[in-house]
């Protein structure tokens, strides 16, 4: 494997976040809960984790701004937009598959 500097896979990490956010903003129609039940997380979750690596260099951001980061728009504008609402299918597996706290 190549070696990177810290610096370098940094870049490199940061390039590929970017990278997945546009494709998320690209694909509205890939509803959070199908994310969710399929891998285990979803926009929402990663505004969260944009929020905590905020926390911890100092950075304090509401939900609703790491939320506008990952959506490209506010929340609520993007539920209105493109939020349907999840089938009796989708809440079930929601169900057996959600994140235990």
């Amino acid at each position: 494997m190549t070696a990177l500097t810290s610096e370098q896979q940094t870049e490199f990490e940061a390039a590929a976040f970017r990278r997945l956010v546009q494709h998320l903003r690209d694909r509205p129609d890939v509803q959070n809960i199908d994310l969710m039940n399929l891998a285990g997380f979803c926009r929402n979750c990663l505004s969260n984790w944009y929020r905590d690596a905020a926390q911890v260099k100092g950075v304090d951001l509401s939900k609703d701004e790491s939320r506008e980061i990952v959506y490209g728009m506010p929340y609520e504008e993007w539920r209105n937009l493109h939020q349907a609402e999840a089938s009796t299918q989708q809440k079930a597996d929601f169900e057996l598959n959600k994140p235990h706290k």
